[in-house]
């Protein structure tokens, strides 16, 4: 059944995008969201995922498994994603780092804002969770060397610090959001 779907998908048929989105939409939005944590977030990466079959629907008719060729397509979207959050942050610790480089004093109180919000983020997380942001980014150390000292699991860092990211991006969107 599944395999007439994606052929008429790949043909351009609409009712066949709907009856795939409709399958899968849920699916994909459980399993973005296990990584993100944000449900919110999770739809809007699942409809991108869509968004990208839509555009390349003729391309899909020669794909063996759509299931597992679409989970393949939200696994890359969470890692992009993640990807973009790390760049980012990193972005921001060295602009803060250095001041100095600031093309104007506006920028300058930005930066300073910006920091102010990514220190209450860092404020209001739990002990351990706290406790290794800092660690990994004022201390500078790697994940399996907090894991070690820590005596927890490399994967109970990353998930920590994926969730201390999360507070700190939502901390800042709220602050943005009435600041703008």
């Amino acid at each position: 059944m599944e395999k007439t779907y994606v052929n008429a998908l790949s043909k351009g048929d609409q009712k066949a995008f709907e009856v795939l989105f409709l399958h899968y939409y849920p699916k994909l939005v459980f399993f973005i969201a296990g990584f993100v944590k944000d449900a919110e977030l999770a739809r809007d990466m699942a409809q991108d995922v869509f968004l990208s079959i839509w555009k390349d629907k003729e391309k899909f008719s020669k794909i063996d498994s759509f299931g597992s060729y679409i989970f393949k397509m939200a696994k890359n979207v969470v890692c992009n994603y993640f990807d973009h959050v790390v760049v980012d942050e990193k972005y921001v610790t060295e602009q803060l780092a250095r001041p100095y480089e600031f093309g104007s004093s506006e920028e300058i109180v930005f930066a300073r804002q910006l920091q102010d919000m990514i220190d209450v983020a860092v404020s209001r997380m739990p002990p351990q969770r706290k406790r290794i942001y800092m660690m990994s980014r004022v201390e500078g150390m790697s994940n399996q060397e907090i894991a070690t000292k820590l005596k927890i699991n490399k994967r109970t860092v990353e998930n920590h610090l994926t969730a201390a990211l999360a507070d700190i991006r939502k901390v800042i969107q709220l602050c943005l959001l009435f600041l703008c």
